[in-house]
C-alpha cells in the first residue's frame, strides 16, 4: 500500500480503510516517537489505532512492515511541506542539499521515531521488498522535485540520485548511532549532492 491508502498488490482501499490505515500510521508514529523501536508493539498499535489486532496484522503482516510504511507515510508528509516551500539553492545541487538537509531535520526532532524507521529498513528482508521499494521512490522522486524543471533525467543522473540516497540513509544511520556529528552529516550530504552537476548534461548550442 502507498500512503494515499493504495495496496501494493491490489486495488485501492475504500475510504473507510484508508481512514483505518492512516489511524493504524499515526498510532505507530506515536508509540515509536515516545520510547523507539521496542516500543512499537502490534497489540498496542491495535489498541492505540481501535483496530481489531487480526486486523492490523491483514494491513501490516509484521511490525517491520508497519515501520517501514511509518516511514514511507513520513517522507509523503515531508514531500508536501517541502513543496509548500521550495529550496532557494542556485544549482540543482545546492537545492537538493538544501531540501534532503531539511528533511533531516524534520527527522532529527524525533529521534526516536527516526531510529524506530531506520532499524526497520535495517532489518528488511525480502518480503518487505514492496514497502522498502516505496521509501525509495519517495526518496527519489523528493530529489528529483529538488532538482528543478529538466528534462528526463539522464542514466548518469539517476545512478548520482541513487548514490546519494544512499549517502542520505547511511548519514542519517551513522548521526542516530551517535558515530556523526550534523555538521559531518551535512558536508557529506553536500559532498554526494555535487555529484548531480557532474552529471548535468552538456547545454545545446
Amino acid at each position: 500500500m502507498d500512503a494515499g491508502g493504495a495496496r501494493l498488490d491490489g486495488p485501492p482501499l475504500t475510504e473507510r480503510q484508508a481512514a483505518r490505515r492512516r489511524r493504524i500510521l499515526r498510532a505507530c508514529a506515536q508509540l515509536a516517537s515516545r520510547g523507539g523501536f521496542d516500543a512499537v508493539q502490534m497489540r498496542e498499535v491495535a489498541e492505540s489505532s481501535q483496530v481489531a489486532l487480526g486486523t492490523l496484522y491483514r494491513y501490516f503482516p509484521s511490525k517491520i512492515h508497519l515501520l517501514v510504511a511509518t516511514m514511507q507515510d513520513q517522507l509523503d508528509h515531508m514531500h508536501g511541506t517541502l513543496r509548500k516551500k521550495p529550496p532557494a539553492g542556485e544549482t540543482a545541487a545546492e537545492r537538493v542539499a538544501e531540501t534532503l538537509m531539511r528533511a533531516f531535520h524534520a527527522l532529527q526532532r524525533e529521534p526516536h521515531l527516526a531510529d524506530a524507521m531506520v532499524r526497520a529498513l535495517t532489518f528488511a528482508d525480502r518480503s518487505v521488498s514492496p514497502e522498502v521499494d516505496q521509501v525509495s521512490r519517495q526518496t527519489t522522486a523528493i530529489i528529483l522535485e529538488a532538482m528543478g524543471p529538466t528534462a528526463p533525467p539522464t542514466p548518469e543522473q539517476l545512478s548520482a540520485v541513487r548514490v546519494i540516497e544512499h549517502t542520505w540513509h547511511s548519514a542519517l544511520t551513522t548521526w542516530l548511532s551517535g558515530r556523526a556529528s550534523i555538521a559531518q552529516v551535512r558536508i557529506d550530504i553536500e559532498t554526494a549532492c555535487r555529484l548531480i552537476d557532474l552529471t548535468e548534461p552538456p547545454a545545446s548550442s
